[in-house]
Order: structure tokens, then C-alpha cells, then sequence
């Protein structure tokens, strides 16, 4: 048998590698990033982004010298140029994104927009609508604050910030309440409104529209890879799905 790892006084034979990963779980993850790692295969580096990707790998794990250097690729049996493939992974998978979804970003985003769009409202509930009436003909009429009446009459979570809330993505709010918003003006309130339960009064105080910066164009680049990544793992074999925890789809009967 050949050692593959040695930990301490523990030596792992390569051979009990994949029962020690179904053990411990680690398959899923091992599968995860071969599917990425497939994606990225003609992905390349300029030598010097390989450089410095490199030199930051070294400070990470203090590998300050040559000797360490060849000591730790011999523990963990990796080439030098294994070493870079892994020192620029990160790297590579960013520019599989770029390469992929880059030009599409900003269509995307119109697309998404409405919902990326963020809001701060003030919200006031209560389940009387006699109540809720009174509350808001109060405000209406400036004879109390909108903030004032929520600590003392709310009856949600809001209360105890006086029923400020936000800002709030309004993909995140109730579709209802997300389109009365989007049609509000800032200081708009509106006579109180049915929600399940609770009778609401809402005033939007400012609508932040999503502007596409690089924070954005990160985060929907980070988007449109994590659905290819689950569109990749709809197609692994049943057995793989069950280890990644993804329902094989069921046949037509």
C-alpha cells in the first residue's frame, strides 16, 4: 500500500482515501469543486497574476524560503505547477465568471432591478380597523407622530423602532406591499390596508434605486454562477445527486 498522508503518528494509505472522504462527508465538496474545476480548465493566467497569486499563497501559509517550499509541496505530493493551479484558482474562477455572464450584467440587472431596488418605510399595524382608522386620521392630521403612535400602538416588531424600517431589498417584502411602495411618493401614507391579519398603515419614507456598481456587478456575477452551478449538478448521475443532497428528478409516469 502507498502512503498518501502522513498526520502525526497516523499514516493514511491511498487506498483508504475515498472510504475516509464518504466518512467524513468530504465527497460532496470533493464533486462541487470538480464540477467547477471542469469549468475553469481553459481558464488561464498572465505570469505575472500567477506571481503574485503565488507570493500571496506563500505569506498565507509562512513559507518563507525555498527549503520550506519544497518541504511543503513533498508533504502534500504536489508540483510546482500543481501549486499555482491552486494558488490561482480563486483567481480563474472569477474570470470564468466575467468571461461567462460579464457582457450580459447589465441587461440583467434591468431585469432585476425592481426588485434590487431598496426602500425605508414606516409601518404601523394593529388588528382593530376602528383602531387602525383613528391611528391613521392622528397622523393624517399631524395631531401625533407616525413614530410616536407606533411605539404605542404597533403590534409588531416594528414597534420598538417606531415603525421605522429599512432600508429593505423589496424583493424581500410581501409582493403587495412592494408594489404599494414602488407607487408611493416619500411622505405618502396611506388609509389603513388589509394584510392577513393585521390592518397596515403604510408611509414610504425614501425609495433607494439599485445602481449597477462594482458591489453589484459582483454580487449578480456571484448570482448567475451559483444557478449555473445548480443547473450543473441537476445533471450528475442519481448516485452523485444523492451524495450532494439533490433530488434526482423524477420520471414521467
Amino acid at each position: 500500500m502507498t502512503t498518501a498522508l502522513q498526520i502525526g503518528d497516523r499514516t493514511i494509505k491511498s487506498e483508504e482515501i475515498i472510504p475516509l472522504m464518504a466518512s467524513y462527508k468530504i465527497l460532496p465538496q470533493l464533486l462541487c469543486e470538480s464540477i467547477i474545476d471542469q469549468a475553469i480548465v481553459d481558464i488561464d493566467c498572465t505570469p505575472e497574476e500567477t506571481e503574485s497569486a503565488c507570493e500571496e499563497f506563500y505569506q498565507h501559509w509562512h513559507l518563507t524560503d525555498n527549503a520550506q517550499k519544497e518541504t511543503w509541496l513533498k508533504r502534500y505530493g504536489m508540483s510546482q505547477q500543481q501549486l499555482e493551479s491552486l494558488a490561482t484558482r480563486s483567481l480563474r474562477i472569477e474570470k470564468f465568471k466575467q468571461k461567462t455572464w460579464g457582457h450580459k450584467l447589465e441587461s440583467y440587472f434591468l431585469k432585476r432591478k425592481g426588485q434590487l431596488d431598496q426602500a425605508i418605510y414606516s409601518l404601523l399595524r394593529v388588528k382593530d380597523q376602528g383602531l387602525a382608522n383613528e391611528l391613521y386620521f392622528r397622523i393624517k392630521e399631524e395631531e401625533q407622530s407616525f413614530s410616536e403612535l407606533a411605539f404605542k400602538h404597533s403590534e409588531g416588531a416594528e414597534a420598538k423602532t417606531g415603525g421605522l424600517i429599512g432600508p429593505v431589498e423589496l424583493r424581500t417584502l410581501h409582493p403587495n406591499l412592494a408594489q404599494l411602495l414602488r407607487m408611493s411618493q416619500p411622505g405618502e401614507i396611506w388609509t389603513p390596508l388589509p394584510f392577513g391579519e393585521w390592518q397596515v398603515i403604510v408611509r414610504l419614507e425614501k425609495l433607494i434605486p439599485a445602481q449597477l456598481d462594482e458591489a453589484m456587478r459582483q454580487r449578480l456575477l456571484q448570482e448567475n454562477f451559483q444557478a449555473w452551478f445548480q443547473e450543473q449538478l441537476g445533471q450528475l448521475s442519481p448516485q452523485d445527486q444523492m451524495w450532494m443532497g439533490v433530488k434526482p428528478n423524477q420520471q414521467a409516469a
